[in-house]
């Protein structure tokens, strides 16, 4: 039991370990062939927004919200990608059944 007990202590501080780790580390989308950049952190909140001038374009504002919206969107699955490579293995100690509140 006391063995358990370790085990599973051990797991916590590797997952609290993992999520720093995330938090920390940053991830870049992108749309319009670069024209809009977002990163994210791990964690999928947004850390920064960048745009081109060429992507500016005063009577079609339309097309830029929709770069933003898909720069944000592809950031946020590089993040998704790198929550699954960072916490994928510690949710399979727990059992496979992954973790609650994490997209796996």
């Amino acid at each position: 039991m006391q063995q358990l007990l370790q085990q599973a202590q051990k797991m916590q501080q590797d997952l609290a370990r993992a999520q720093e780790e995330l938090a920390a580390t940053e991830v870049e989308g992108q749309a319009g062939g670069g024209l809009v950049r977002a990163t994210v952190n791990g964690s999928g909140e947004l850390r920064g927004l960048v745009i081109d001038p060429k992507a500016v374009d005063a009577d079609d504002t339309e097309t830029l919200a929709d770069l933003v919206v898909a720069a944000v969107q592809a950031a946020n699955e590089n993040a998704q990608r790198l929550q699954q490579d960072k916490l994928g293995p510690l949710a399979q100690g727990l059992g496979g059944g992954g973790i609650p509140g994490l997209p796996f």
